[in-house]
């Protein structure tokens, strides 16, 4: 029993120790340090399209908007594979079946219905874009709800961006060092924020199409980034 006694004691002993440890250890001193923020933008001229196109028909029974709508986006597909878009360069994005009411009605009363379905379409050259449009709206869309440029270097752009952000957040650090009689010793930290979307442009087109080809204006894209950084501060002797 004796022996069981002194040796729970010592066990007791060993695990006080580590608990005094943080206690007598002084917590290491940091040097001074230089923070810094940078950014970078870099210009690019888009090259891809995304197009969204719909097709809206009204008719006094749902059926009958729905079967019209279909027919005429049929025909608008079947335009847009005839000027060289594939099928996985289109999708259905939206289809809507919305009851219509009687205006200025006492009571709520349903006199048809409209039907809108959307396509959005891909387009893999800018030049592609106007005639994209010319032959939808041919073919029977008449809607043209979005459209939007991007650079298919959309990648490399935002790494020469990053490129730039560090080196303006460094040469705002040297300045600062310097100012303050020193120098920047090695790099502690380097983080990049959150990606900013790209700029796009507006798009700019004629009003009436079918006459005369469209013509697309994409303008540039503006690819931004964003970084912090932190140096040692080192002073000069």
């Amino acid at each position: 029993m004796r022996y069981t006694i002194v040796r729970s004691a010592m066990v007791a002993a060993l695990l006080q120790v580590p608990l005094a440890l943080p206690a007598q250890m002084a917590a290491p001193m940091r040097g001074p340090e230089v923070s810094t923020t940078g950014e970078g933008d870099v210009r690019v001229t888009p090259d891809r399209a995304l197009l969204m196109l719909g097709v809206q028909t009204q008719a006094t029974t749902a059926e009958a908007a729905a079967a019209s709508n279909a027919k005429l986006l049929r025909s608008v597909l079947d335009s847009l594979r005839a000027v060289g878009l594939t099928a996985q360069q289109l999708s259905t994005t939206n289809y809507n079946v919305n009851p219509q009411f009687a205006p200025n009605s006492s009571t709520p009363r349903i006199v048809g219905y409209m039907v809108t379905n959307s396509v959005r379409a891909e387009v893999s050259s800018i030049g592609q874009v106007g005639r994209v449009i010319d032959a939808a709206l041919a073919a029977g869309a008449n809607e043209v709800s979005s459209l939007s440029f991007y650079a298919s270097s959309e990648a490399d752009a935002r790494r020469r961006a990053l490129a730039l952000a560090v080196a303006s957040a460094r040469a705002d650090a040297e300045a600062l060092a310097a100012a303050a009689g020193g120098r920047l010793g090695p790099l502690l930290e380097l983080t990049t924020s959150a990606e900013r979307p790209p700029v796009y442009p507006m798009a700019r087109m004629s009003a009436v199409a079918g006459r005369v080809p469209t013509p697309i204006e994409p303008g540039e894209q503006t690819i931004s980034a964003s970084v912090t950084a932190r140096w040692a501060f080192v002073a000069e002797r």
